[in-house]
């Protein structure tokens, strides 16, 4: 267990994961900030990112997983991610849908934002949110960031405008 909440713990993913992983990235409403749901190869190069990233830095997205049932309910955690010219600590989640409007995304954000300042010592963390995606922005200024700038990314085939959310430690 990497951090725990009142109601959650998180973890690293491991390919017993894969099924529980697929609930959430082949959800096509889920995945609407992707442009759509991810096939089985998709979805495994999603996990080995995770573990590889474990492993070269010590974190990623990991397992949320929910106490009452012990079930993989999303993901979150932080990663590295490109931004203009420059990589950044980024915040992410991404829960599976049946489990939204419930408070877990901000509960495990908040935690992974302290352990951002607290175990990695870092001076900034971020959101990077797609301009379209407003409940993920609402969890971003709800864990304390503000909007500092904006990128379009090229990802899919497509140009998806994004912004990116910040709080100073």
């Amino acid at each position: 267990m990497i951090l725990e909440t009142e109601r959650l713990y998180l973890r690293e993913m491991d390919q017993s994961d894969f099924n529980s992983l697929c609930k959430i990235l082949q959800d096509e409403e889920t995945m609407a900030a992707y442009e759509g749901a991810f096939s089985d190869s998709e979805a495994q190069e999603w996990l080995d990112r995770q573990i590889f990233r474990y492993q070269k830095w010590g974190f990623g997205l990991w397992a949320v997983i929910l106490k009452q049932t012990n079930e993989m309910i999303g993901q979150c955690g932080l990663t590295m991610q490109p931004w203009k010219d420059k990589e950044v600590l980024e915040i992410g989640y991404l829960f599976e849908r049946s489990y939204w409007h419930r408070g877990y995304a901000i509960e495990a954000a908040m935690a992974c934002k302290k352990y951002a300042f607290e175990i990695l010592e870092a001076d900034e963390v971020c959101s990077i949110i797609r301009d379209t995606n407003i409940a993920s922005q609402n969890v971003a200024v709800r864990n304390g960031m503000t909007v500092m700038d904006r990128w379009t990314k090229h990802y899919r085939g497509v140009d998806m405008p994004h912004l990116r959310y910040v709080v100073y430690r």
